[in-house]
């Protein structure tokens, strides 16, 4: 109990791409969640639940933007992090354990302990494939909304960083990522800088040029503020709205380095 799903998904993943992965996975879930819900209840009777990683979570609330529910959502989030973190993963063409850490604890920490196992498995079977990221990137694109596509290349470029020593290799993976799945290239660069440092990263966060105007400085941090606010993923969970509000921090510090260098109030 709890392979079907992952099986389904990765089975899905093989015949069709990332979008068949999600539809394997989630008819996976919706099959471990009848055989397992009939079991427990008298007479077989199989109430209205999904599967969220954490145990069985009632569904029938309203299904937000492209008709997903957050479930969905957050499982969609799931398995499109797995496939392309594998390409990040094998960018430098090695397998660093501190990598392999950080996905393990993204996992643990938003799907439990029980999952880890089996989406590892997935992750070797997308390792032994070799991901095409041009053929997955843009129907991840057509699928997840605008601030949840930032938030998982978020994700990417922390798992690139995670072992101290965040390749050139790496990098021009991520950024051919963050153009397959429709970021722009400003917000691309903004994101990377975070972690890939260089004398005008803080600048790179912002979205601007170290030539910009004290007035260009504040009008980009507010835009930055706004586009970067935890809220606007919400529905993917706890975890990836900590992640989100670790990313806002990192803008506003960006903002606070440049007003001390400048001398700005």
């Amino acid at each position: 109990m709890g392979s079907l799903k992952w099986l389904a998904g990765l089975l899905g993943w093989a015949s069709m791409g990332p979008l068949g992965g999600l539809l394997g996975f989630f008819l996976g879930s919706a099959i471990e969640t009848y055989i397992g819900i009939s079991r427990q209840l008298p007479g077989g009777d199989s109430s209205s639940e999904s599967y969220t990683g954490r145990g069985y979570n009632r569904t029938g609330g309203s299904a937000s933007r492209g008709g997903y529910t957050a479930t969905e959502q957050r499982n969609s989030f799931f398995m499109s992090l797995l496939v392309l973190s594998s390409a990040v993963i094998r960018a430098d063409g090695r397998t660093h354990p501190s990598e392999l850490e950080y996905v393990k604890s993204f996992i643990r920490n938003n799907f439990g302990d029980d999952a880890v196992r089996e989406a590892m498995r997935i992750l070797e079977g997308l390792n032994a494939k070799q991901v095409n990221i041009y053929s997955v990137g843009p129907q991840i694109a057509a699928n997840m909304n605008y601030s949840q596509r930032l938030q998982l290349f978020d994700y990417l470029t922390r798992i690139a960083a995670a072992d101290g020593d965040f390749s050139k290799s790496e990098k021009d993976v991520l950024e051919a990522i963050g153009s397959v799945i429709g970021l722009t290239s400003s917000d691309v660069s903004s994101i990377i800088a975070m972690f890939y440092r260089d004398t005008d990263s803080v600048y790179s966060v912002l979205e601007i040029t170290p030539s910009a105007t004290d007035d260009e400085v504040k009008a980009a941090y507010r835009r930055m503020a706004m586009k970067y606010h935890p809220d606007k993923v919400a529905t993917l969970g706890p975890e990836v709205q900590k992640a989100a509000a670790e990313k806002f921090r990192k803008v506003q510090e960006a903002y606070e380095t440049i007003k001390r260098a400048r001398g700005m109030s």
